[in-house]
C-alpha cells in the first residue's frame, strides 16, 4: 500500500502496462500517420493507386488475422504458456517493420513494402490476442479495469512519443541526423527503424518481468491437433458460453462504429471544415491526448462500477456528444465538441478488454480473445460501407458520420442484454 491506502503496482503489473507503450509505435507511426502516407505519396504510381494497394494489404492481414487468431489462442490455452507466443509475434513484427527501411521511393519497391507490411501488421494484431488474454492472470480482479486503463493511457502516450521523436527528431530535422539523405527519402523511411527499436525495447519488460502461466508439457504437435478440435468443440457448443457471445455480438457494432470514427475522421474534418494536414495532425495528436487521459481516469471506475458499466456510459458519452458534432457549422465549434468526445474513446476500448476477460472462462481465455478477434475482422466491413453509402446517397459527409452513432446505439442496446460480470468478479 502507499500512503494513501492504493495498492502499489507490481513489478509484473506495471511491466504489462509498459507493452502497450512499446507496441504503440507500430499503428502511430506505420499505419496511421507516416509510412502509410509515405507509401501512397512516393512509393505509388499515385496516390488513388496507392490508397488501393494499401487497403487490400491490409485487407490480407485482416483475414490472415481472422482465420489465425482463433486457432492460435486454442493452442495456447492447451500448452500453457502465452509468452512465448507473444514473443515471437513481438519479434516478427518488429523484424518486418525494420525491413520496410528498404522500401525506396519508387514503385519497384510496392511488393516488399506490401508484403512486410501485411506479414508486420498480421503479428502485431494476433500479438494482441495473446496480451489481452494475460490481463486476468496478471492482475487482481480488484484492480483489473485500473490496469487495462492504465496500459491503455499508456498505448495512446507511447504512440504520440513516437511519433514526437520521428516528425522532429528524423523527418523534420535539418539537417538530418546520421547523414541521412532527403532525396532518397532516408529520413522518413528511418522511422520504421525507430518504431521497431522502440517496439524491440521498450516490450522487454514483460518477458523479463511479467508471469506467465505454467507448461502443461504438451508436445507442439498434440497442442495443434487438439487446441482445433478444441476450437471446433467451442463452435459448437456455443451456447455455453452465452455471455461471452452476447458480448461479441454487442462489440461487433459499437467497436465497428468507433474504428470508423478513427478511420474517416480525419477525412470528416478536412472535408467539412477545410482542415489542411498540419491541423489534422494536431488534432490527432489532440485527440489521442484526451483519449488517453480517459482511459487512465475511467480505469478506476472499471474497478468500481465494473466494465460493462463503463463501456456502456462510454458508449452514451460518444452518442450524446457525437450528435451535436455532426450540427456545429465552425471550425471553433468542432474543436470545442470534439475534444470531450475523445475523452470517452479511451475508455470504450481498455473496458472493453476488461469485460471480455472476466467473461471468458479461464481455460478458453486465449481461444475467446481470438474469437473476439474474428468476428470483429469479419464485420470490419459494415461501418465503412454504411458511411460510404450514406454519404452518397444524401450527398453529405455529416449524413455519413451519422450512420456511426447508429453503431454505437445497436452496440449499446445489444450490450444491455449481457451479464454484468463486475458485481460476481467483486
Amino acid at each position: 500500500m502507499d500512503g494513501r491506502g492504493i495498492p502499489r503496482l507490481s513489478r509484473g503489473e506495471k511491466a504489462w502496462c509498459f507493452y502497450d507503450w512499446a507496441n504503440s509505435a507500430f499503428p502511430t507511426v506505420i499505419v496511421t500517420f507516416v509510412f502509410s502516407a509515405y507509401f501512397t505519396q512516393a512509393v505509388a504510381a499515385d496516390a488513388t493507386t496507392g490508397t488501393a494497394l494499401w487497403g487490400h494489404a491490409l485487407a490480407v492481414s485482416g483475414l490472415a488475422v481472422a482465420v489465425l487468431s482463433p486457432l492460435f489462442g486454442a493452442v495456447a490455452d492447451r500448452t500453457g504458456p502465452r509468452k512465448p507466443w507473444l514473443a515471437v509475434l513481438s519479434a516478427i513484427c518488429a523484424s518486418a517493420t525494420a525491413l520496410l527501411w528498404f522500401t525506396t521511393p519508387d514503385p519497384s519497391s510496392i511488393l516488399w513494402a506490401l508484403v512486410f507490411f501485411a506479414l508486420a501488421n498480421t503479428a502485431f494484431e494476433i500479438g494482441t490476442v495473446f496480451y489481452g488474454a494475460m490481463l486476468a492472470d496478471v492482475a487482481p480482479a480488484s484492480r483489473m479495469g485500473r490496469l487495462s486503463g492504465w496500459g491503455w493511457g499508456l498505448g495512446y502516450f507511447g504512440g504520440l512519443c513516437c511519433l514526437a521523436l520521428a516528425l522532429f527528431g528524423l523527418i523534420q530535422a535539418d539537417p538530418p541526423p546520421f547523414g541521412l539523405d532527403k532525396e532518397a527519402a532516408e529520413p522518413v523511411r528511418a522511422v520504421t527503424l525507430l518504431a521497431a527499436l522502440w517496439f524491440a525495447l521498450f516490450c522487454v519488460p514483460l518477458f523479463l518481468y511479467t508471469p506467465d502461466r505454467p507448461s502443461r508439457g504438451v508436445r507442439p504437435m498434440t497442442a495443434v491437433v487438439t487446441g482445433f478440435r478444441a476450437l471446433v468443440e467451442t463452435v459448437r457448443q456455443v451456447r455455453r458460453y452465452r455471455e461471452a457471445v452476447r458480448y461479441m455480438l454487442a462489440q461487433v457494432f459499437y467497436l465497428d462504429g468507433l474504428n470508423t470514427m478513427f478511420a474517416f475522421g480525419g477525412v470528416y474534418a478536412a472535408g467539412t471544415f477545410g482542415m489542411k494536414v498540419d491541423e489534422i495532425i494536431m488534432l490527432g495528436i489532440a485527440l489521442n491526448v484526451a483519449a488517453g487521459l480517459g482511459a487512465f481516469a475511467f480505469g478506476w471506475i472499471d474497478d468500481w462500477l465494473g466494465p460493462r458499466r463503463v463501456v456502456l456510459i462510454a458508449i452514451a458519452g460518444l452518442i450524446l456528444i457525437g450528435i451535436p458534432l455532426l450540427l456545429v457549422e465552425t471550425k471553433l465549434w468542432f474543436w470545442i465538441v470534439v475534444m470531450p468526445l475523445a475523452i470517452f474513446m479511451g475508455p470504450a476500448q481498455a473496458a472493453s478488454r476488461t469485460l471480455l476477460s472476466r467473461l471468458a472462462p479461464p481455460e478458453l481465455r486465449t481461444e475467446m480473445f481470438g474469437l473476439v478477434a474474428l468476428s470483429g475482422r469479419i464485420t470490419s466491413f459494415m461501418g465503412p460501407a454504411a458511411l460510404a453509402w450514406a454519404t452518397l446517397a444524401f450527398e453529405s459527409q455529416r449524413a455519413g458520420m451519422a450512420t456511426i452513432l447508429v453503431f454505437l446505439a445497436v452496440g449499446f442496446v445489444l450490450l444491455l442484454a449481457v451479464r454484468d460480470p463486475g458485481k460476481a468478479a467483486r
